[in-house]
């Protein structure tokens, strides 16, 4: 197996997983390149770049860490894996929200059955399950992708929110829906989750204790300037989230 997704499911398993998302619209080439080498040297676990074979193959170039590659185009997935990806993530619906578009659980499940179609089981598969469908609706759609064999899911929320207030509140503001769909899929299905969608270094132990295998961040890496200031925040989640589970693990003993 892949070396580096092995070191995935290990992180996955031991629930202390980040992945730092550059963007499922972001070719930026350089932009990208800095919050890759962030997600390096801050400790993290993985990285997730959009559907580009010049940005696969730069990426590839520059980590040891498993590349994911963000999609909801079947093919551009199944190109992804043929340009070096290590995982897929059907997903990060940002650049629809950003159109006003919705994606349906429908529409999520024929995107996820025609890129298994595609690329086949062997290939490492996380999808995002919609953040602004009903609770119901996404317990159903994670049972689906379940049955389908899906290695992880992913939980947002973000873009549902209109967060008003300022400092901490506002941050648990724009996690609140996402950390409420991560137990709502918690409680119902075996597949890892992962939590992103408005997750910093405030809320990042929350997702965890909501039963979260892992979190996902974005724009509090990849909207910064500063190549220090990408690594820093890296950094604080990394051991925000380590020292979450070595306070669960001294809990336990």
């Amino acid at each position: 197996m892949n070396r580096a997704i092995t070191n995935l499911r290990e992180s996955l398993n031991e629930r202390t997983c980040v992945k730092v998302i550059a963007g499922i619209d972001n070719f930026d080439a350089e932009k990208v390149r800095k919050v890759v080498i962030a997600a390096e040297r801050g400790g993290a676990n993985a990285v997730d770049i959009a559907a580009s074979v010049e940005l696969i193959e730069m990426v590839k170039e520059i980590t040891t860490l498993p590349v994911f590659v963000s999609s909801i185009c079947p093919e551009e997935l199944a190109m992804a894996v043929n340009a070096g990806a290590d995982a897929l993530e059907v997903g990060n619906y940002d650049a629809l929200y950003k159109n006003g578009e919705r994606v349906t659980a429908a529409q999520v499940l024929e995107i996820t059955r025609k890129t298994r179609e595609l690329v086949g089981n062997d290939v490492f598969l996380s999808v995002t399950v919609p953040g602004h469908i009903s609770v119901e609706e996404q317990i159903v759609l994670a049972q689906s992708l379940e049955e389908m064999k899906i290695d992880l899911i992913q939980t947002e929320g973000a873009a549902t929110v209109d967060a008003k207030s300022a400092g901490a509140r506002g941050l648990l503001e724009t996690a609140q829906v996402s950390i409420a769909n991560t137990i709502e899929l918690v409680r119902n299905v075996e597949v890892p989750v992962m939590t992103a969608s408005g997750i910093g270094v405030t809320t990042a132990p929350m997702a965890l204790a909501a039963g979260a295998s892992a979190v996902g961040i974005g724009s509090s890496v990849n909207k910064l300037n500063s190549q220090i200031e990408m690594i820093a925040s890296v950094m604080s989640i990394v051991e925000a989230v380590r020292e979450s589970r070595n306070v669960k693990s001294k809990e336990l003993v």
